[in-house]
């Protein structure tokens, strides 16, 4: 029986501590379009947003998901912090709703 080897890994290069902290972002389609979504994890969640899904507000250190349209034309201002159950259930609780 042959020893066994140990090969070493390939680490992939250094990690981008930015993309680590701020999440990575994914396209998902909805009825309404598609659309940039990322996580906040708790530690970085250290502002009051208020939901566009149930109204209600984001207190700091809770995790939620902040989407935004993926076609390019919007900017800033068309971020909205969302509740993770509330973004999941999108198609019954629209804005303004």
């Amino acid at each position: 029986m042959s020893p066994r080897r140990n090969h070493r890994r390939d680490e992939g290069g250094p990690v981008d501590r930015d993309r680590a902290r701020q999440g990575v972002q994914t396209v998902q389609t909805w009825s309404d379009g598609e659309w940039l979504v990322r996580g906040v994890p708790p530690s970085n969640a250290t502002k009051v947003y208020r939901c566009p899904g149930c109204q209600q507000t984001i207190p700091p250190g809770v995790a939620h998901i902040v989407a935004w349209p993926a076609d390019g034309r919007g900017d800033l201002t068309d971020r909205r912090h969302w509740h993770s159950g509330c973004w999941k259930a999108r198609d019954r609780r629209h804005p303004g709703r």
